[in-house]
């Protein structure tokens, strides 16, 4: 008995440290009362899930430091590069006054440049993506850098290497960066290949076994290509035949993707750079020759990109979200396959939707996750009160994470609505000032919308206790998951 009394009173020592830690160093309120929930009703588990997944060890030791990298880059970029500098340009000559503001705090938080004279192209789904890139790859003189989350060794991801090889042993430069967690058949199958074949090919970010549960939170989730300086690619499409709809019976995957031409590709560039920096000794300085022009180019497109992940100041990408719905005028379209967005965009979109904006929010029907879809449920009840229209995507799984608001302005990246791609994970998005294109994905949405269901607001909030329980339950772990 008396071991059983030490053993407790220890137990609620450990707790109560626990649990102050949390108070004093959990920025959300949010969060920190999940964990709270978490450690003090889930006994032993809930403690050693908060030491896993909930301190973050390595955004305050190592990605300190690339922070500072990143800087010093960028110092390097504004000096060296007349490009890179020149790409900046007067926030008054943009297409539309209302999207001004956006445009000003991204230049002032990141340094991003606001570019024109850029060509876009929508790619949807990877029947349209693939072709494209697979083109633009082998067209390729100088240099390629990949930097993907998922790279499966299937048809389509075969395809692409074989192509690499072949590129670099014409002589053009070919660096490859995969997320270590998100792309473990790289490792196992294939990277000695492409070593030996003079692809510098390194994981972002290595799982070792001690290290696996708390590096799983800091993830490149980045889906880059970048080609002699003035092509690049980003969007929810990662490597993977899944993404393609050609084979009978298989699931059907709605995704976009973007293809820019133009100085629109420079800070995806110096995204690229300071990510290979960060996980490669041989390090990428900067040069004139990563950072072109296309005289080609007659198109005269506003682009602008947004980075963050654990080595940003502050959550940017989810700061031009929350600016993008707080200057939309009438409407707001968004798609996400994962909805669990914090109580700011959620306040957010509810104040524009009790202001007469229209707001329209697409997702999955059905989810890879069911604790996910469960707490993404939670989030609906006060959004369809206020008046937005949620629509559950029945085709297929939507991957898309696009958001377009009264026809002017869009934005294409790789961040979902959720706290892992606002705060945990690194990201990039493209913001494009566009009227034609931002019709374009609009007009895309509303296809979208034919196969899918419009949620019925009586009806939801009317269902019984016992369903709504599992996602309340599921909404208090949100910030977790």
């Amino acid at each position: 008995m008396t071991w059983i009394y030490i053993t407790l009173i220890g137990y609620l020592i450990i707790l109560l440290f626990v649990c102050l830690r949390i108070i004093f160093e959990t920025y959300s309120s949010n969060k920190a009362l999940a964990y709270l929930f978490f450690c003090i009703f889930v006994p032993v588990i809930g403690i050693l899930f908060y030491l896993a997944f909930g301190i973050n060890y390595w955004q305050k030791k190592l990605y300190a430091k690339k922070t500072g990298e990143n800087d010093k880059m960028l110092e390097l970029l504004k000096k060296k590069i007349p490009a890179y500098k020149e790409s900046i340009i007067n926030l008054k000559n943009i297409a539309g006054d209302d999207t001004t503001e956006l445009a000003a705090m991204l230049l002032k938080d990141l340094h991003s440049p606001l570019t024109r004279n850029n060509r876009v192209k929508l790619l949807l789904n990877g029947e349209e993506k693939f072709p494209e890139l697979m083109q633009c790859l082998g067209e390729a003189k100088h240099h390629i850098h990949m930097e993907y989350y998922i790279y499966e060794q299937d048809d389509i991801g075969t395809a692409i290497i074989e192509l690499l090889i072949t590129k670099a042993k014409e002589g053009v430069k070919v660096r490859f960066i995969y997320d270590d967690f998100g792309s473990p058949s790289i490792k196992k199958k294939i990277e000695k290949r492409m070593r030996e074949s003079g692809i510098e090919i390194y994981p972002f970010s290595k799982v070792h076994f001690y290290l696996l549960a708390n590096r799983i939170n800091y993830r490149n989730h980045r889906k880059i290509v970048i080609i002699d300086g003035h092509t690049g690619f980003t969007g929810g499409i990662n490597v993977c035949d899944k993404y393609i709809n050609n084979k009978p019976g298989q699931l059907y995957w709605r995704d976009t993707h973007l293809r820019i031409d133009g100085p629109g590709v420079y800070y995806l560039q110096y995204i690229f750079i300071t990510d290979w920096n960060f996980c490669c000794g041989k390090k990428i300085k900067p040069d004139t020759t990563y950072f072109r022009s296309n005289a080609a180019i007659t198109e005269d497109t506003y682009v602008q990109i947004a980075g963050s992940g654990p080595d940003s100041v502050q959550p940017t990408i989810l700061f031009s979200v929350l600016e993008a719905i707080y200057l939309a005028k009438k409407e707001i379209l968004i798609t996400t396959p994962y909805f669990i967005p914090g109580d700011a965009v959620v306040h957010a979109l509810r104040i524009a939707a009790q202001g007469g904006i229209k707001v329209k929010l697409l997702v999955p029907g059905k989810c890879d996750s069911k604790l996910v879809n469960a707490a993404s449920k939670a989030h609906y009840k006060d959004l369809l009160i206020a008046g937005v229209e949620i629509y559950v995507y029945n085709k297929g799984f939507v991957h898309s994470k696009t958001l377009v608001t009264d026809s002017s302005l869009s934005m294409i990246g790789t961040a979902n609505m959720d706290h892992r791609s606002f705060e945990l994970n690194f990201e990039v998005n493209a913001i494009i000032y566009d009227a034609p294109f931002a019709e374009k994905m609009r007009s895309v949405f509303f296809e979208d919308l034919k196969f899918s269901e419009k949620l019925n607001a009586k009806q939801w909030y009317e269902r019984s206790l016992l369903t709504q329980f599992p996602e309340k339950l599921a909404r208090l772990l949100s910030p977790s998951l």
